[in-house]
């Protein structure tokens, strides 16, 4: 499932505007389906200033323990609390309740210089097609 109208990350993050020069930030359902039981998620505080490809988050599954990067830079506003208590909705609703931050761009166009749906299809295509080369 590759909602259209959300930007993604090659590192398997969503970013969706949500207004007033704010974006809200996920882990994609290919993300979640890779990593299995979400069992533990670290948020970052309000406020902190993230650059693109730095840990922002951190998801425990119960396979690994996974860095999840900055699709954008900027300072986060706000964080989904639920998933301290329920980290594994996560898993049941990655592009809904599932959100992991709400953050202002340093550069709003960096939003849209993201993956659209088709390309972040084509990215998991690669991932998951048999490598045929001898």
């Amino acid at each position: 499932m590759i909602p259209e109208g959300l930007r993604y990350s090659q590192e398997h993050m969503w970013v969706t505007g949500t207004g007033d020069h704010t974006a809200r930030v996920g882990m994609t359902d290919f993300c979640q389906e890779q990593l299995n039981d979400v069992v533990l998620v670290n948020l970052p505080e309000v406020g902190r200033r993230v650059s693109v490809g730095e840990p922002m988050a951190e998801v425990e599954s119960t396979k690994a323990m996974t860095a999840m990067l900055a699709p954008v830079s900027g300072e986060i506003l706000a964080v989904n609390d639920v998933l301290t208590v329920q980290p594994e909705v996560v898993n049941s609703d990655p592009f809904g309740e599932g959100w992991f931050v709400e953050l202002r761009p340093d550069d709003p166009a960096s939003v849209t210089g993201l993956l659209d749906a088709a390309r972040y299809a084509e990215l998991i295509d690669s991932w998951t097609q048999p490598d045929t080369r001898n």
